[in-house]
């Protein structure tokens, strides 16, 4: 298994107001010190956004790249000539870093993952055509991407997975605890599309407030407050079938473990738990894989 490490299992989010954010030379020391050798790019201009910075930051914690996460509006036609822009330099960042996939997430443009839209037709066929051409442009730079189903954007539900399935030839992020969250039993989607697994973000879940999410008794936002993220095998995620279904169907790509969390902005007593559940769940997947 090729194992990487994103910046949000320590709490750093591109949305406004997510909690404290820890200094990068932290979050990757800390992930060199747990022995993972790659990590995802995290939030814009969190990491160098100039190529020779990054390259050098990333050595000097002997870290490759896998690639990076990137919510742009998809279903926008007035702003798809900026969301393209913002792929492009995406993927050329990216690129001149070693980086292999562009984690593609159809934003509703709003600040968050609590609130969503509804799409019209016209607006969902925009999405498709811009998923595309963000994939040939980052094609054009070297890279892979894949499309992120994701809590409070437009493919966020079992049925806008299907239909996005049926509607584009991208791959899938699958995203185990996002899935789960938006109502996809990320092991069934496995079995039913395995040919469609272009990358994976490890998590786990709490099915309680996964439900609470989805039927709308509580916010994402306050879900992650309250803990929905667990480590690797403390939650109501298959990992155990997922990952014989991934290995019986040959994927040879990444495995990102992510833990969504929010570090309190009054409690520096918190900077050591990401450290602590992220051991944790590399050594449960020592235990099953």
């Amino acid at each position: 298994m090729r194992i990487a490490a994103a910046p949000i299992s320590w709490g750093v989010c591109e949305v406004p107001g997510w909690g404290r954010v820890l200094e990068p030379a932290t979050v990757l020391a800390e992930m060199a010190g747990l022995g993972i050798g790659a990590t995802e790019l995290g939030p814009p201009a969190y990491l160098p956004t100039d190529p020779a910075d990054l390259n050098k930051l990333l050595a000097k914690h002997y870290l490759g790249l896998v690639g990076g996460f990137l919510a742009i509006p998809l279903h926008d036609r007035q702003a798809q000539r900026a969301s393209l822009d913002a792929a492009g330099r995406s993927a050329e960042l990216l690129a001149r870093c070693n980086g292999e996939v562009l984690v593609l997430a159809a934003a509703t443009g709003l600040d968050g993952y609590d609130e969503r839209p509804v799409l019209s037709r016209d607006e969902w066929r925009t999405l498709v055509e811009t998923a595309g051409a963000v994939r040939d442009r980052a094609a054009r730079a070297g890279l892979r991407t894949v499309l992120h189903p994701h809590v409070g954007t437009h493919v966020e539900t079992t049925a806008e997975v299907e239909r996005f399935l049926a509607d584009s030839d991208l791959p899938l992020c699958v995203d185990t605890g996002h899935l789960l969250i938006g109502g996809t039993d990320p092991v069934e989607l496995v079995r039913a599309h395995p040919d469609r697994v272009g990358h994976v973000h490890l998590k786990d879940v709490r099915a309680d407030l996964a439900g609470a999410v989805r039927t709308g008794r509580t916010s994402y936002t306050d879900a992650v407050r309250d803990g929905v993220y667990v480590p690797l095998g403390d939650g109501d995620v298959d990992l155990p079938e997922l990952l014989k279904l991934l290995r019986d169907n040959d994927y040879a790509g990444w495995y990102v473990l992510e833990q969504d969390t929010m570090l309190p902005e009054d409690d520096t007593g918190a900077d050591r738990l990401p450290r602590q559940a992220t051991a944790r769940s590399l050594a449960y997947l020592d235990s099953v894989r």
